[in-house]
């Protein structure tokens, strides 16, 4: 019975100080959590965190537009670096394609990854002439090679263009008439882009010599816009950013308004 009384005694005694203790932790967490306490960075956090889930069915609102790319000029390509006010992901990557799009579906690359069987010349996809056909290689048949006429190099005083393994592109690479977003799931095809992974596609762009001569075509023909360079570059940090593709609805420039901006004079 002591004992008993004893225990009683001390409980009540302590529970006294427990209270006071726990009324002061919540005072200064009242203190903590008040408005005037809080950062601005923080007060926008909590009042974040108090907002209800939105309720399923009820249309929200559309997110916020990416802001513009700056105006490039038609023989200008915009730098990588212009297109770091977009959110990173997929919208950026589309957007990296998009640029990209506008030397792939340049006359100068058209020309050689045409439909059918024969290369196209000039801005209007005017058929090659005298009129060749691909071959097995993509080289010319016999008597009527590539080479025959196309050197390693342009020839000025003949007009006649050339580099270094002068051919046509595998038939399963054609692209003339496709979109951007056609074209951007072919060039992610092995079956349909020369066998190639992403990183091979940067490095076909940074040193392949065809690709290289599209800036350097020769007899005034117009090259694509930017640099062999800058291309790459759009193509490292396409790939770099997931590889996304535009949507379907953007179309393909069309080929009258595409080649009389980019005729030779």
């Amino acid at each position: 019975m002591m004992l008993r009384n004893w225990l009683a005694k001390t409980l009540s005694a302590r529970a006294p100080a427990a209270s006071e203790a726990a009324l002061s932790v919540a005072a200064v967490s009242r203190r903590a959590l008040s408005p005037a306490a809080l950062s601005p960075a923080a007060l926008v956090l909590l009042l974040a965190s108090c907002g209800s889930p939105p309720e399923p069915g009820v249309p929200q609102p559309p997110p916020a537009p990416s802001p513009p790319l700056p105006p490039v000029a038609e023989s200008e390509l915009r730098p990588v670096a212009a297109f770091a006010s977009l959110a990173e992901g997929p919208t950026r990557s589309q957007a990296l394609f998009s640029e990209m799009a506008r030397v792939l579906l340049h006359p100068r690359c058209v020309n050689c990854h045409v439909q059918g069987e024969s290369p196209a010349q000039g801005d209007y996809l005017e058929l090659h002439d005298p009129p060749v056909v691909r071959g097995e290689e993509g080289r010319g048949v016999v008597g009527m090679e590539c080479s025959t006429c196309h050197q390693d190099r342009n020839l000025q005083l003949s007009r006649v263009p050339g580099a270094v393994g002068w051919r046509l592109p595998p038939a399963e690479m054609a692209w003339e008439g496709k979109s951007p977003a056609e074209l951007c799931a072919q060039l992610k095809d092995p079956a349909r882009n020369g066998q190639r992974g992403l990183a091979e596609l940067i490095e076909h762009s940074r040193r392949d010599a065809l690709v290289a001569w599209g800036w350097q075509p020769g007899f005034d023909r117009r090259p694509p816009p930017g640099t062999q360079a800058e291309f790459a570059a759009l193509v490292a940090a396409w790939v770099e950013s997931g590889a996304a593709c535009p949507d379907s609805s953007v179309p393909a420039p069309p080929a009258a308004a595409q080649t009389a901006a980019w005729s030779t004079p």
